[in-house]
């Protein structure tokens, strides 16, 4: 029975719809989704078109189509001449696009040009940024390729002023790429990749935005601004490691206004990242030769110069007070043979090559053996720092903080009558940092320099015009 009702309860449905005039047919329905219409701005010029009501639309009653929106009909016995309405889009200034800076809207810009110069999207997958910032970040690739990495746009604008040869330049918005010297940039391939991979390999908190390789510069091919302003005065880095130290001192130099800086093998690469961002744009303001054996390093040097190094031996320079509560610094000048632990920055190892291990008993009551496997050093006087030593063309040694000064330097300061250099210090203080104690004496040296030219009337100037020159 109940199969039976399933099977004519169809029919009886299709009966009843006939009757009543119209068809019953299944449907399906959903419920839509109700969204706001978007708001649509346009241009002032068009605002009052945009702005005019739609008319409502009319319906019949009798028969015949319904019209739909639109004007009304004409009337009879009259003609219509149809208006031809515009459909190109509205044209918006280019005043009211934002630009970030007011040099980059003279730029022309399309969709794959830039100031006449072309650049590429990099497509998902691109593998090239990686490739190069690994390469740049190792020493023996830097050096090997002759590549290195300059991040933010002051140290590429520094580069490119000094006349390095840049290679391929990668940035995230074109607007970036504008605030570097389009006309540099003609032979580089320039890359546009999205900002989170620069932010991934940039190892700044806040990068900008816009990383540049060059090829590794060589000092005597790029132009240094303002050499006339220097004065004769080189740097002669030995066994500085640290990258923020090396950094520093090289910023020191450049501020000081020595003429070029020395750097002996055991010194970390001064194209390092960090150095390059430590250093401020250094390495584009004076020549610096890196990597140089101490032979290299004397022809380097002009005759006559007087080498000098920074010691820190604490029997120098000791601040001492009175019974009247001044302070005086006393230097020890004894004339015993000093020894390789009389030097604070000075290191027993001469180098791997010449360094001969010997075994001895270290419980023999003698200490001949012990006297005998420690070189004594050459005799240097010591000095204070403000005390005269700069009044002819000079070099200053500086050491690193870990291994110290190396045996050549104090040879080489014995062969050129130069002197060891104290900083004063209160008792009880070990040393000063390597960068802080190049500062002090790099600047003490111009201004001894500065006497210097000035008593002897060098060039026919004062002290006060030679200043108002140099800086």
């Amino acid at each position: 029975m109940a199969a039976y009702v399933r099977s004519v309860k169809p029919l009886l449905t299709a009966w009843l719809g006939k009757a009543r005039g119209h068809a019953v047919q299944p449907k399906r329905y959903a419920r839509g989704l109700r969204r706001t219409p978007v708001k649509v701005l346009f241009p002032e010029t068009h605002r009052d078109a945009a702005a005019a009501p739609r008319p409502v639309s009319r319906t019949r009653s009798g028969p015949g189509p319904v019209p739909g929106p639109g004007p009304p009909p004409p009337a009879a016995g009259t003609t219509t001449t149809r208006r031809k309405t515009s459909t190109a889009p509205a044209v918006i200034p280019i005043s009211d696009m934002s630009s970030s800076s007011s040099s980059q809207s003279n730029v022309p810009v399309s969709k794959d040009r830039v100031g006449g110069l072309r650049f590429e999207t990099a497509f998902p997958g691109d593998k090239r940024l990686a490739r190069v910032v690994t390469i740049a970040r190792s020493r023996t690739f830097r050096e090997h390729q002759g590549k290195v990495l300059v991040e933010g746009r002051r140290l590429i604008c520094d580069a490119l002023a000094a006349g390095a040869n840049p290679q391929m330049v990668f940035f995230s918005r074109v607007e970036r790429l504008c605030e570097l010297p389009l006309d540099r940039l003609k032979r580089a391939t320039l890359v546009k990749v999205k900002f989170e991979e620069i932010k991934i390999w940039s190892e700044l908190v806040a990068p900008q935005g816009v990383i540049a390789i060059f090829s590794r510069p060589d000092p005597e091919r790029l132009t240094f601004p303002q050499t006339r302003h220097t004065v004769p005065l080189s740097l002669i880095c030995d066994n500085i490691r640290d990258p923020g130290n090396m950094g520093t001192i090289l910023r020191s130099a450049a501020a000081a206004g020595c003429q070029d800086v020395l750097l002996t093998k055991g010194c970390v690469d001064a194209w390092e990242p960090k150095v390059l961002r430590a250093a401020m744009g250094a390495h584009f303001r004076l020549p610096i030769y890196t990597s140089l054996d101490w032979k290299d390093i004397e022809s380097h040097l002009p005759e006559p110069m007087c080498v000098h190094v920074a010691d820190n031996y604490c029997g120098l320079g000791i601040v001492e007070e009175d019974e009247n509560g001044r302070h005086h610094a006393e230097v020890n000048a004894s004339n015993k043979p000093l020894k390789a632990g009389d030097y604070g920055w000075v290191s027993a190892r001469r180098g791997q090559k010449d360094v001969a291990y010997e075994e001895y008993d270290t419980d023999s009551d003698s200490d001949d053996t012990a006297e005998a496997a420690v070189r004594s050093l050459p005799r240097v006087d010591a000095q204070l720092y403000h005390e005269r030593w700069a009044h002819q063309p000079a070099a200053l040694v500086i050491g690193g903080e870990t291994h110290g000064l190396s045996l050549e330097s104090v040879e080489l300061a014995e062969k050129t009558a130069g002197r060891r250099l104290q900083i004063p210090m209160m008792s009880g203080v070990d040393s000063l940092n390597s960068a802080m104690a190049a500062s002090i004496i790099l600047f003490e040296g111009r201004r001894q320099m500065l006497n210097s030219l000035e008593t002897s009337g060098r060039k026919g100037m004062g002290k006060v015009k030679l200043e108002r020159r140099l800086t």
